[in-house]
């Protein structure tokens, strides 16, 4: 039997995730994932970077406080409660933040209730919805699957309202579906990992760079006997290798002397490309690198400027996109309806606020009622 050819085949039908370096983290020696779900797994499940910048965004975008303009009171309060309310257990505006940063798409199917009213806004994972297009290239159908079953969704109900809201980043190559940042970061996600599978073998190994152990005979040509070779190496496996035994003392016989051997200039640089991944990680998700405690990168006088920055740049073009997208589902419902951050009460804005509200106290020409305008209160 041609057991190596049938090794060889069932090799070949195993999942790329299953050939990984990192193990579960999963891509051939080399590579990095180029499937959404292995790029998932690297990045928010085995690098603190990422993960901590996806919930950076994510969680101040959730955490907003929102308010809503525009049609009736009533219509107000139900489209705040609608947005507000948990999708699975999660919140939905967090939820579709994170998956926007990921994935690109941000999935919502509008429940109606028996009155024909929204009874609740349904957060679907992006990854198993795909969009089915007519023969003029419009979406009119969305196909959710989960295993072996696949469930079409279609983008309007019987009476011509949306049923699923699909929110995207531009994708200027696609013209269905959004580009998300976990692509552009796999690179810098990869680099990083592998670091930090690089550093825990070094301190498995030794705690420290590694050593020589130079046998100087008594004799010219002779060598140590196959015994003391083994037995010196499991001594030096059980005594000095690992964290317990970093700086522990050794006692050498026979001719042994130990050679230490420092970091070389290539070491130390694999410590600053470790950092410079960091950043690019960062830079992906849109997060100033100094909010992540990273070093070397201080493009901001301070952590307020930063921070500030971060708002104005990331967490409320990706809020707007979001709330924006949600109210124009909900028009068939609740027309006229605006939703937006209250700007009034994020903290890292409150200096531009209290700068604004200055000038505008201060002009005289204007009347109370442009004045109110111009500050937003109606």
């Amino acid at each position: 039997m041609k057991w190596f050819g049938k090794k060889s085949a069932e090799a070949s039908r195993r999942p790329v995730l299953a050939r990984g370096w990192f193990g579960w983290l999963g891509a051939p020696l080399g590579e990095w994932p180029t499937n959404y779900e292995g790029q998932v797994k690297a990045a928010v499940l085995g690098n603190p970077v990422a993960q901590r910048a996806l919930r950076l965004v994510s969680e101040a975008v959730g955490g907003a406080a929102l308010l809503a303009e525009g049609g009736s009171a009533k219509d107000r309060e139900r489209a705040l409660a609608l947005v507000q309310a948990p999708s699975a257990g999660q919140g939905l505006v967090e939820t579709l933040a994170a998956h926007l940063l990921l994935h690109g798409n941000g999935y919502v199917q509008v429940a109606t209730g028996a009155d024909g009213e929204v009874a609740e806004l349904f957060a679907l994972r992006p990854e198993r919805v795909s969009v089915e297009a007519d023969a003029r290239g419009w979406p009119m159908a969305y196909l959710y699957r989960v295993g072996e079953n696949v469930a079409r969704l279609s983008s309007e109900d019987a009476a011509g309202r949306t049923a699923v809201i699909h929110v995207k980043s531009l994708h200027p190559l696609d013209d269905h579906y959004g580009l998300g940042c976990i692509g552009a970061a796999a690179g810098a996600v990869a680099i990083h990992n592998a670091a930090t599978v690089w550093n825990k073998a070094l301190l498995d190994n030794a705690a420290r760079p590694s050593g020589a152990l130079v046998y100087e005979p008594g004799e010219a040509g002779a060598v140590m006997s196959p015994e003391q070779f083994d037995r010196i190496k499991a001594e030096m496996e059980t005594a000095f290798q690992g964290a317990a035994n970093a700086g522990r003392p050794m006692l050498l016989e026979g001719g042994l002397k130990w050679q230490a051997m420092s970091l070389t200039p290539a070491d130390m640089d694999f410590v600053g490309l470790k950092a410079a991944a960091a950043r690019e990680i960062a830079l992906a998700f849109g997060v100033p690198p100094m909010l992540m405690g990273l070093p070397g990168d201080n493009a901001y006088a301070n952590y307020r400027e930063a921070n500030r920055a971060l708002w104005r740049q990331t967490i409320l073009p990706l809020s707007e996109k979001i709330l924006g997208g949600i109210a124009h589902g909900l028009k068939p419902w609740m027309p006229g309806v605006r939703l937006a951050v209250d700007l009034n009460k994020v903290p890292a804005l409150v200096e531009e606020r209290g700068a604004l509200w200055d000038r505008v106290s201060a002009a005289d020409f204007l009347t109370r009622e442009e004045k109110r305008a111009m500050l937003g209160l109606g």
